[in-house]
């Protein structure tokens, strides 16, 4: 890559250029992580075979160190794949069951707000219908840092709640559902063709608090792609032209991602694997009522502390099923 980048004419299409550049600063900051680890290693060894006593209590730090970034990079080992490195597009709608199930959406929007701000990643919440009483009907997030997408694939499917509802004057316990959509951010690096014949485009007022804070032109967009029925809103963006430039973005990730989904489903049923169909499944319940425990039905991983969870300490169900996914454990019977 840095042969093609010092090529003359490199620079002639700015577009793949830029690109090119930006998949090439990746690799070189990747490279230059392990070749940094690698410099400390050998410098560690040399201060050992020195056999000084007064260096212990630095090796001994040094140490330390060294294996807390070998579990990150072990870790970092599991993203295998193609598309892993991206950042990405999340969705959360809510599920039937109105107050509570809109209420359960916003949770889950919080919780993964809290978890991407831990990770010093940025959140930009591209579309939010808010909900008739309370909470969200839906809302549409760009996430952006390091494997974003990589970490967050675990959350794509169906997320249950069981609590005692706090809009319920009996206080019952009620059980609501939410879905998360993840799809990988490649809009600028993939072609695909869309025609305009295929696309109904609607123009519509944001929404907002009330007041001097609701847009009165009409610059919220809502682009709807006939053959597959996707539907793409997007309303946060300053401008018309901005929010259909956004949604238009977000049409074509779905688009993609809709596209591998069927070659790996097709590639799975020629090699006569069993077809992976969880997509709109339960694959977490979060329970906070008669006892508290978050369980992942994919990989059985579990925890008590919920509350935790619901503050964004995601990490180790991300990495039970990623460890799952390249086939290191046993999934969930």
């Amino acid at each position: 890559m840095e042969e093609v980048a010092a090529a003359p004419g490199f620079w002639d299409d700015s577009a793949k250029a830029q690109v090119i550049m930006r998949d090439l600063t990746k690799l070189r900051d990747q490279v230059s992580v392990w070749e940094a680890l690698s410099r400390r290693l050998t410098d560690a060894q040399e201060l050992v075979a020195l056999g000084d006593e007064e260096l212990a209590s630095e090796l001994t730090n040094e140490v330390a160190n060294l294996e807390a970034q070998v579990a990150r990079l072990s870790f970092e080992t599991l993203f295998s794949g193609q598309y892993d490195d991206e950042n990405c597009i999340l969705a959360i709608h809510a599920g039937a069951g109105g107050t509570e199930a809109q209420d359960w959406a916003q949770m889950l929007q919080r919780m993964f707000m809290r978890w991407a701000d831990s990770h010093q990643m940025v959140v930009d919440i591209v579309d939010e219908s808010p909900g008739d009483e309370a909470g969200i009907k839906s809302v549409m997030m760009a996430i952006k840092g390091s494997y974003a997408y990589g970490r967050l694939q675990s959350e794509r499917g169906v997320h249950r709640l069981v609590r005692i509802s706090p809009y319920d004057s009996s206080s019952r316990r009620h059980t609501s559902f939410a879905k998360v959509e993840v799809w990988p951010d490649v809009a600028e690096d993939i072609e695909i063709e869309i025609d305009e014949k295929d696309l109904r485009i609607d123009r519509f007022k944001a929404s907002g608090a009330g007041g001097q804070h609701v847009q009165k032109n009409e610059t919220a967009v809502r682009i709807t792609h006939l053959p597959t029925g996707i539907v793409v809103s997007c309303q946060n963006q300053r401008s018309l032209t901005q929010n259909r430039e956004m949604a238009m973005k977000i049409l074509k990730a779905q688009l993609f991602d809709l596209e591998q989904r069927k070659q790996d489903a097709e590639m799975a049923a020629l090699k006569g694997e069993d077809v992976d169909a969880a997509w709109g499944s339960q694959i977490r319940s979060y329970v906070l009522h008669p006892y508290k425990m978050v369980k992942d039905h994919r990989t059985n991983y579990e925890v008590g502390n919920a509350q935790a969870v619901l503050d964004g300490r995601l990490d180790d169900f991300m990495e039970a099923y990623l460890k799952l996914k390249v086939g290191q454990t046993q999934p969930a019977t």
